[in-house]
């Protein structure tokens, strides 16, 4: 069977097949294990023209000198000629573009579009998806439940088209806690560790308020925040300068992505505020190397720990929920929390699990 990934962004900020491959690894995997069955082909429009076989899967590199189009003929003829038995649409936010497609591909040939973390549309927009989505057979969102959201909303019109398939997985993988912290100098009892942008969205204010109650109680817990942006930093550091216990929150700032496996494995928990997730690939990461999430009950975020199973939830935006998250995180069997998340990933949220997920979808569509 032929599978043919392709996306209708343009990114001429990568000028080379390594650069992409460096920036879609999170994704990628998912489409390397299809390749282990399937003749799997990736179609992207980046500053470069070529063909690369990359772990298994073929890349074709398009430019067509467009940066964005409503009537990319060009490229839905590409994948025309490709003779997919299935194309997966990275996105929903290219409704035209996508039935445009459907027109030209073979009637028997099934299009699976991919959420990543869009938001419905709304207005004139909203119709032309609900018209758009007669010509999908299928939809794969992070959680059934976020998918349903849009059917509320009436971008979709049929709901039993919607599946559950996490939007992307991890490439990191447990090693002994001691030698991770001997790369961190993580030190002291209960570890936790934050690792997003520090914006309203993933409301760290919330976070630092209740850890710094937490910590007044416990002073062997310690807070590590990793964050690529500082919106909020200014906000945070006036917290922890009010604070008696300001230093059990340590304020790292960036690292290499790489480093993430060594924090990630140094900590207990990982925690996270955000009021909205397409997926949760900073919990997710996490819970590869066997850190138990301690989490908002938002839809993404409830798949990702098996509904709390695997962690703690909380809801967003509630200082008194997470304090007594926080507190019952003394009165956890560590041990078996963290057999349970890396179960978890590896039988839901690893990139093994997610190809065999689509394998089946596709399977199912079959007539």
């Amino acid at each position: 069977m032929i599978y043919v990934s392709v996306s209708y962004n343009y990114s001429p900020a990568f000028k080379s097949p390594e650069s992409w491959f460096k920036r879609t690894e999170l994704y990628a995997g998912i489409l390397e294990h299809l390749s282990k069955t399937h003749t799997v082909i990736n179609v992207k429009q980046i500053d470069y023209k070529g063909e690369h076989l990359y772990k298994g899967v073929q890349y074709r590199f398009v430019n067509f000198g467009k940066k964005k189009t409503y009537f990319p003929f060009q490229l839905n003829r590409f994948v025309k000629n490709l003779k997919p038995d299935v194309v997966i649409v990275q996105g929903l936010h290219h409704p035209l573009q996508l039935m445009q497609l459907r027109f030209l591909l073979d009637k028997k040939t099934k299009i699976i579009a991919h959420h990543h973390a869009e938001k419905p549309f709304t207005g004139f927009k909203k119709y032309i998806q609900r018209m758009a989505d007669i010509y999908v057979d299928a939809y794969m969102f992070a959680s059934r439940d976020m998918g349903l959201e849009w059917v509320k909303n009436g971008n979709i019109v049929f709901g039993k088209k919607i599946h559950e398939v996490m939007e992307v997985s991890s490439n990191f993988y447990p090693i002994k806690k001691e030698a991770a912290k001997l790369k961190t100098g993580v030190e002291g009892g209960l570890v936790f560790l934050w690792v997003g942008r520090l914006n309203a969205n993933k409301d760290p204010l919330n976070v630092v308020r209740a850890f710094l109650k937490f910590a007044s109680a416990n002073r062997n817990a310690h807070l590590y925040m990793i964050y690529q942006t500082d919106e909020l930093l200014g906000e945070i550091k006036e917290l922890l300068n009010k604070s008696a216990v300001k230093n059990n929150i340590l304020l790292i700032g960036a690292i290499a992505y790489n480093e993430l496996l060594y924090w990630y494995n140094s900590a207990d928990f990982i925690v996270s505020g955000s009021y909205y997730e397409g997926s949760g690939t900073a919990i997710c990461e996490a819970m590869s190397c066997g850190c138990i999430p301690i989490v908002t009950d938002i839809f993404s975020f409830r798949m990702i720990t098996d509904n709390g199973n695997c962690g703690i939830l909380y809801d967003a935006g509630s200082e008194t929920e997470l304090l007594t998250a926080l507190k019952q995180t003394g009165h956890l069997d560590l041990a078996e929390k963290r057999s349970r998340c890396l179960s978890y990933f590896k039988s839901n949220l690893s990139f093994e699990a997610i190809a065999k997920r689509i394998q089946e979808i596709v399977a199912a569509l079959q007539p």
